[in-house]
Protein backbone atom coordinates (compact mmCIF):
# COMPACT_ATOMS: atom_id res chain seq x y z
CA UNK A 1 0.00 0.00 0.00
CA UNK A 2 1.17 3.54 -0.74
CA UNK A 3 0.02 6.62 1.16
CA UNK A 4 0.55 10.19 0.06
CA UNK A 5 0.92 13.59 1.67
CA UNK A 6 2.05 17.02 0.49
CA UNK A 7 4.24 19.86 1.80
CA UNK A 8 4.74 23.32 0.34
CA UNK A 9 2.84 25.44 -2.18
CA UNK A 10 3.46 28.84 -3.77
CA UNK A 11 1.47 31.69 -2.27
CA UNK A 12 -0.44 32.16 -5.48
CA UNK A 13 -1.62 28.56 -5.45
CA UNK A 14 -2.23 28.05 -1.72
CA UNK A 15 -6.01 28.03 -2.18
CA UNK A 16 -5.69 25.06 -4.55
CA UNK A 17 -3.66 22.94 -2.14
CA UNK A 18 -4.99 24.03 1.25
CA UNK A 19 -6.16 20.54 2.15
CA UNK A 20 -2.84 19.06 1.08
CA UNK A 21 -0.88 21.54 3.21
CA UNK A 22 -3.07 20.67 6.19
CA UNK A 23 -2.19 17.01 5.77
CA UNK A 24 1.52 17.83 5.50
CA UNK A 25 1.59 19.78 8.73
CA UNK A 26 -0.15 17.25 10.83
CA UNK A 27 -0.11 13.62 9.69
CA UNK A 28 -0.60 11.08 6.97
CA UNK A 29 -3.19 9.20 8.95
CA UNK A 30 -6.12 11.52 8.14
CA UNK A 31 -7.60 12.93 4.94
CA UNK A 32 -5.33 13.01 1.93
CA UNK A 33 -4.16 9.38 1.99
CA UNK A 34 -4.35 8.03 -1.54
CA UNK A 35 -4.00 4.47 -2.72
CA UNK A 36 -1.21 3.73 -5.23
CA UNK A 37 0.07 0.92 -7.40
CA UNK A 38 3.82 1.00 -6.70
CA UNK A 39 5.22 -2.13 -5.07
CA UNK A 40 6.55 -2.00 -1.53
CA UNK A 41 10.31 -2.73 -1.64
CA UNK A 42 11.34 -2.54 2.05
CA UNK A 43 10.06 -5.97 3.15
CA UNK A 44 8.85 -5.64 6.76
CA UNK A 45 10.17 -2.08 7.20
CA UNK A 46 8.29 1.13 6.47
CA UNK A 47 9.14 2.81 3.17
CA UNK A 48 9.26 6.47 2.16
CA UNK A 49 8.94 7.54 -1.46
CA UNK A 50 9.67 11.27 -1.73
CA UNK A 51 8.79 13.34 -4.79
CA UNK A 52 10.27 16.84 -5.10
CA UNK A 53 8.24 19.32 -7.16
CA UNK A 54 8.33 23.01 -7.97
CA UNK A 55 5.83 25.40 -6.37
CA UNK A 56 3.18 24.61 -8.99
CA UNK A 57 3.36 20.88 -8.37
CA UNK A 58 3.77 20.28 -12.11
CA UNK A 59 7.56 20.04 -12.58
CA UNK A 60 9.86 17.56 -10.84
CA UNK A 61 13.08 19.01 -9.36
CA UNK A 62 16.24 16.88 -9.51
CA UNK A 63 19.22 17.06 -7.16
CA UNK A 64 17.42 18.83 -4.30
CA UNK A 65 18.65 18.07 -0.77
CA UNK A 66 16.09 15.80 0.95
CA UNK A 67 16.17 15.76 4.77
CA UNK A 68 14.56 13.05 6.93
CA UNK A 69 14.56 13.28 10.71
CA UNK A 70 13.25 10.43 12.86
CA UNK A 71 10.94 11.71 15.58
CA UNK A 72 10.83 8.84 18.06
CA UNK A 73 14.17 7.00 17.81
CA UNK A 74 17.83 7.89 18.29
CA UNK A 75 19.09 7.83 14.70
CA UNK A 76 21.17 10.28 12.71
CA UNK A 77 19.11 12.38 10.26
CA UNK A 78 19.16 11.34 6.62
CA UNK A 79 20.45 13.77 4.01
CA UNK A 80 20.32 12.65 0.38
CA UNK A 81 19.88 14.19 -3.04
CA UNK A 82 16.79 13.53 -5.12
CA UNK A 83 17.38 11.61 -8.35
CA UNK A 84 17.18 12.90 -11.89
CA UNK A 85 13.44 12.22 -11.81
CA UNK A 86 13.02 14.25 -8.60
CA UNK A 87 12.37 11.13 -6.53
CA UNK A 88 14.02 9.38 -3.59
CA UNK A 89 13.11 5.98 -2.14
CA UNK A 90 14.19 5.21 1.42
CA UNK A 91 13.57 2.37 3.87
CA UNK A 92 13.06 3.55 7.45
CA UNK A 93 14.75 2.00 10.52
CA UNK A 94 12.75 -0.91 11.90
CA UNK A 95 11.92 0.87 15.16
CA UNK A 96 10.94 4.23 13.63
CA UNK A 97 7.22 5.08 13.60
CA UNK A 98 7.33 8.80 12.76
CA UNK A 99 9.45 11.05 10.57
CA UNK A 100 9.69 14.72 9.63
CA UNK A 101 10.58 15.28 5.98
CA UNK A 102 11.50 18.43 4.05
CA UNK A 103 13.65 19.47 1.11
CA UNK A 104 16.16 22.26 0.56
CA UNK A 105 17.33 23.58 -2.79
CA UNK A 106 19.50 26.43 -4.01
CA UNK A 107 16.48 28.69 -4.57
CA UNK A 108 14.39 27.82 -1.52
CA UNK A 109 12.95 25.06 0.64
CA UNK A 110 9.68 23.25 1.25
CA UNK A 111 7.49 23.16 4.29
CA UNK A 112 7.96 20.01 6.33
CA UNK A 113 5.70 16.98 6.27
CA UNK A 114 5.01 14.86 9.34
CA UNK A 115 4.74 11.20 8.37
CA UNK A 116 3.33 8.25 10.32
CA UNK A 117 5.36 5.18 9.31
CA UNK A 118 3.69 1.77 9.00
CA UNK A 119 5.82 -1.37 8.70
CA UNK A 120 5.27 -3.16 5.43
CA UNK A 121 3.81 -0.08 3.73
CA UNK A 122 5.25 2.71 1.57
CA UNK A 123 4.19 6.32 2.12
CA UNK A 124 4.63 8.83 -0.70
CA UNK A 125 5.36 12.42 0.24
CA UNK A 126 5.21 15.31 -2.24
CA UNK A 127 7.45 18.24 -1.26
CA UNK A 128 6.95 21.51 -3.12
CA UNK A 129 9.78 24.04 -3.08
CA UNK A 130 8.76 27.52 -1.96
CA UNK A 131 11.11 29.77 -3.88
CA UNK A 132 9.19 33.03 -4.09
CA UNK A 133 10.95 34.78 -1.18
CA UNK A 134 13.93 32.45 -0.63
CA UNK A 135 12.53 31.45 2.78
CA UNK A 136 14.60 30.66 5.84
CA UNK A 137 14.36 28.10 8.64
CA UNK A 138 14.04 28.14 12.42
CA UNK A 139 15.53 25.31 14.43
CA UNK A 140 16.42 24.75 18.08
CA UNK A 141 15.38 23.12 21.31
CA UNK A 142 13.01 23.93 24.17
CA UNK A 143 14.13 23.12 27.71
CA UNK A 144 13.24 23.76 31.35
CA UNK A 145 15.02 26.97 32.41
CA UNK A 146 15.48 25.58 35.94
CA UNK A 147 16.44 21.92 35.43
CA UNK A 148 17.76 22.24 31.83
CA UNK A 149 15.77 19.09 30.92
CA UNK A 150 14.22 18.97 27.42
CA UNK A 151 10.52 19.80 27.19
CA UNK A 152 8.50 17.51 24.95
CA UNK A 153 5.25 18.33 23.09
CA UNK A 154 5.71 22.09 23.47
CA UNK A 155 3.74 23.91 20.76
CA UNK A 156 5.95 26.13 18.60
CA UNK A 157 4.29 28.60 16.22
CA UNK A 158 5.45 31.49 14.05
CA UNK A 159 3.41 34.20 12.35
CA UNK A 160 2.78 33.49 8.69
CA UNK A 161 2.82 29.71 9.08
CA UNK A 162 -0.26 27.57 9.56
CA UNK A 163 -0.54 25.35 12.62
CA UNK A 164 1.94 24.52 15.36
CA UNK A 165 4.89 22.13 15.49
CA UNK A 166 5.44 20.08 18.65
CA UNK A 167 8.88 19.45 20.12
CA UNK A 168 10.07 15.85 20.10
CA UNK A 169 11.38 13.72 22.98
CA UNK A 170 14.66 15.69 22.99
CA UNK A 171 12.89 19.06 22.96
CA UNK A 172 13.86 19.72 19.34
CA UNK A 173 11.81 21.49 16.69
CA UNK A 174 12.33 22.73 13.15
CA UNK A 175 10.22 25.11 11.06
CA UNK A 176 10.99 25.31 7.35
CA UNK A 177 9.70 27.50 4.54
CA UNK A 178 9.48 30.65 6.71
CA UNK A 179 9.38 33.92 4.71
CA UNK A 180 12.34 36.16 5.53
CA UNK A 181 11.95 39.07 7.94
CA UNK A 182 10.90 39.74 11.53
CA UNK A 183 8.45 37.11 12.77
CA UNK A 184 6.46 36.66 15.97
CA UNK A 185 7.62 33.42 17.57
CA UNK A 186 5.56 31.73 20.29
CA UNK A 187 6.14 28.67 22.50
CA UNK A 188 3.50 27.19 24.81
CA UNK A 189 3.45 24.19 27.11
CA UNK A 190 1.07 23.36 29.97
CA UNK A 191 2.80 24.03 33.30
CA UNK A 192 5.09 26.72 31.88
CA UNK A 193 4.83 30.42 31.27
CA UNK A 194 4.20 31.01 27.53
CA UNK A 195 6.92 32.77 25.58
CA UNK A 196 6.42 35.35 22.83
CA UNK A 197 9.52 36.52 21.00
CA UNK A 198 10.32 38.39 17.79
CA UNK A 199 12.99 36.64 15.71
CA UNK A 200 14.52 37.76 12.42
CA UNK A 201 14.50 35.05 9.76
CA UNK A 202 17.36 35.32 7.28
CA UNK A 203 16.62 34.38 3.63
CA UNK A 204 17.98 30.96 2.77
CA UNK A 205 19.63 30.47 6.19
CA UNK A 206 18.82 28.62 9.41
CA UNK A 207 18.42 30.66 12.58
CA UNK A 208 18.84 28.60 15.74
CA UNK A 209 16.57 29.65 18.61
CA UNK A 210 16.97 27.78 21.91
CA UNK A 211 14.23 28.47 24.44
CA UNK A 212 14.29 27.99 28.21
CA UNK A 213 10.70 28.00 29.50
CA UNK A 214 9.99 28.98 33.09
CA UNK A 215 7.80 26.64 35.17
CA UNK A 216 4.62 28.30 36.36
CA UNK A 217 4.55 29.92 38.96
CA UNK A 218 8.37 30.31 39.28
CA UNK A 219 9.27 34.00 38.97
CA UNK A 220 12.15 34.44 36.56
CA UNK A 221 12.76 35.59 33.01
CA UNK A 222 12.66 33.01 30.21
CA UNK A 223 15.92 32.21 28.44
CA UNK A 224 16.34 32.83 24.70
CA UNK A 225 19.51 32.25 22.70
CA UNK A 226 19.48 33.15 18.99
CA UNK A 227 22.24 32.36 16.50
CA UNK A 228 22.27 32.60 12.70
CA UNK A 229 24.03 29.52 11.41
CA UNK A 230 26.93 29.62 8.99
CA UNK A 231 25.68 28.63 5.53
CA UNK A 232 29.06 26.97 4.82
CA UNK A 233 28.88 24.78 7.91
CA UNK A 234 25.24 23.95 7.36
CA UNK A 235 25.72 22.91 3.73
CA UNK A 236 28.59 20.61 4.79
CA UNK A 237 26.54 18.91 7.54
CA UNK A 238 28.54 20.37 10.46
CA UNK A 239 25.55 21.19 12.66
CA UNK A 240 23.89 17.79 12.24
CA UNK A 241 27.13 15.99 13.10
CA UNK A 242 27.64 18.31 16.05
CA UNK A 243 24.17 17.58 17.45
CA UNK A 244 24.54 13.80 17.26
CA UNK A 245 28.23 13.87 18.16
CA UNK A 246 27.57 15.77 21.38
CA UNK A 247 24.57 13.59 22.22
CA UNK A 248 26.53 10.35 21.72
CA UNK A 249 29.87 11.65 23.03
CA UNK A 250 31.58 11.36 19.64
CA UNK A 251 33.88 14.12 18.39
CA UNK A 252 34.66 17.70 19.37
CA UNK A 253 33.26 20.75 17.57
CA UNK A 254 34.53 24.33 17.48
CA UNK A 255 31.79 26.72 16.32
CA UNK A 256 32.19 30.23 14.84
CA UNK A 257 31.11 31.67 18.20
CA UNK A 258 33.80 29.69 20.04
CA UNK A 259 36.51 30.74 17.60
CA UNK A 260 35.46 34.39 17.82
CA UNK A 261 35.64 34.25 21.60
CA UNK A 262 39.17 32.78 21.88
CA UNK A 263 40.82 34.13 18.71
CA UNK A 264 43.98 31.97 18.61
CA UNK A 265 46.95 33.33 16.65
CA UNK A 266 47.98 30.17 14.74
CA UNK A 267 46.25 26.99 13.59
CA UNK A 268 48.74 24.81 15.50
CA UNK A 269 47.91 26.80 18.64
CA UNK A 270 44.20 26.38 17.98
CA UNK A 271 44.44 22.60 17.68
CA UNK A 272 46.92 22.13 20.55
CA UNK A 273 45.09 24.27 23.12
CA UNK A 274 41.44 24.00 22.15
CA UNK A 275 40.94 20.39 21.04
CA UNK A 276 41.50 16.91 22.44
CA UNK A 277 44.44 16.26 20.07
CA UNK A 278 47.67 15.49 21.90
CA UNK A 279 50.28 18.21 21.21
CA UNK A 280 52.77 15.60 19.98
CA UNK A 281 50.38 14.77 17.13
CA UNK A 282 50.16 18.42 16.11
CA UNK A 283 53.95 18.77 16.37
CA UNK A 284 54.58 15.43 14.72
CA UNK A 285 56.26 16.89 11.62
CA UNK A 286 59.61 18.61 11.17
CA UNK A 287 58.08 22.09 11.33
CA UNK A 288 55.35 23.59 13.58
CA UNK A 289 51.88 23.02 12.24
CA UNK A 290 52.53 19.71 10.49
CA UNK A 291 51.01 16.52 11.82
CA UNK A 292 52.07 13.10 12.96
CA UNK A 293 51.29 10.03 10.93
CA UNK A 294 48.15 9.21 12.90
CA UNK A 295 46.14 12.34 12.19
CA UNK A 296 44.34 12.96 8.90
CA UNK A 297 43.59 16.64 8.26
CA UNK A 298 41.06 17.83 5.68
CA UNK A 299 40.68 21.48 4.71
CA UNK A 300 37.37 22.01 2.90
CA UNK A 301 37.38 18.33 1.80
CA UNK A 302 41.03 18.46 0.65
CA UNK A 303 43.43 16.03 2.36
CA UNK A 304 46.31 18.20 3.61
CA UNK A 305 48.45 15.15 4.43
CA UNK A 306 48.82 14.36 0.73
CA UNK A 307 49.95 17.84 -0.38
CA UNK A 308 53.50 19.14 -0.74
CA UNK A 309 55.18 22.23 -2.18
CA UNK A 310 56.71 20.41 -5.14
CA UNK A 311 60.04 19.93 -3.38
CA UNK A 312 58.90 17.05 -1.20
CA UNK A 313 58.04 19.26 1.80
CA UNK A 314 54.62 18.96 3.42
CA UNK A 315 52.42 22.01 3.67
CA UNK A 316 51.72 23.21 7.20
CA UNK A 317 48.41 24.61 8.32
CA UNK A 318 50.23 27.60 9.84
CA UNK A 319 51.58 28.51 6.41
CA UNK A 320 48.34 28.25 4.46
CA UNK A 321 45.58 29.22 6.89
CA UNK A 322 44.81 31.71 9.66
CA UNK A 323 42.34 30.94 12.48
CA UNK A 324 40.38 34.05 11.47
CA UNK A 325 39.59 32.34 8.15
CA UNK A 326 38.06 29.29 9.83
CA UNK A 327 34.31 28.81 10.16
CA UNK A 328 34.38 25.58 12.17
CA UNK A 329 36.49 22.59 13.20
CA UNK A 330 35.58 18.94 13.87
CA UNK A 331 37.96 16.57 15.68
CA UNK A 332 37.49 12.80 16.03
CA UNK A 333 39.80 10.47 17.95
CA UNK A 334 39.51 7.62 15.44
CA UNK A 335 37.61 6.87 12.29
CA UNK A 336 35.85 4.01 14.09
CA UNK A 337 33.88 6.70 15.95
CA UNK A 338 32.94 8.78 12.90
CA UNK A 339 29.30 9.82 12.58
CA UNK A 340 27.25 9.12 9.47
CA UNK A 341 28.38 11.04 6.43
CA UNK A 342 32.08 11.28 7.33
CA UNK A 343 33.33 7.75 6.76
CA UNK A 344 34.72 8.83 3.37
CA UNK A 345 37.37 10.89 5.17
CA UNK A 346 39.42 8.12 6.71
CA UNK A 347 39.89 4.53 7.84
CA UNK A 348 41.71 2.83 10.70
CA UNK A 349 42.33 4.13 14.19
CA UNK A 350 43.93 7.49 13.39
CA UNK A 351 42.46 10.79 14.42
CA UNK A 352 40.56 12.97 11.97
CA UNK A 353 40.39 16.78 11.76
CA UNK A 354 37.89 18.51 9.46
CA UNK A 355 38.46 22.24 8.98
CA UNK A 356 35.89 24.40 7.21
CA UNK A 357 36.71 27.92 6.03
CA UNK A 358 34.35 30.87 5.88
Amino acid sequence: MKRRTFAGAARGTRALVASAAFVALYSLSGAGALAGQEAHTCEDRAGLRIEVLDATGMVRVSGADVRIRWVDVVRSPVRRGAGDDGRLMFCAPRDATQATVWVEARDGSSEQASVDLVRGETSTVELRILAEDNPGRLEGRVFDAVTKDPITTAAVTVAGRRGAIETDRWGRYILTGIPAGAKEFEVRRMGYEPLEYVVTVKPGLTTQVDIGLVPDPVEMEPLVATTVRSSTLESNGFYERRYWGEMLGVGEFLTPEYLERWRPMRMSQLLEQHTMLHPRLVRGGPTPGTFGGCVQVYLDNINMNNLDDGAGNSFTLDSVLLPSEVAGVEVYRASTSLPAGTMRFGVGRCGLVLIWTR
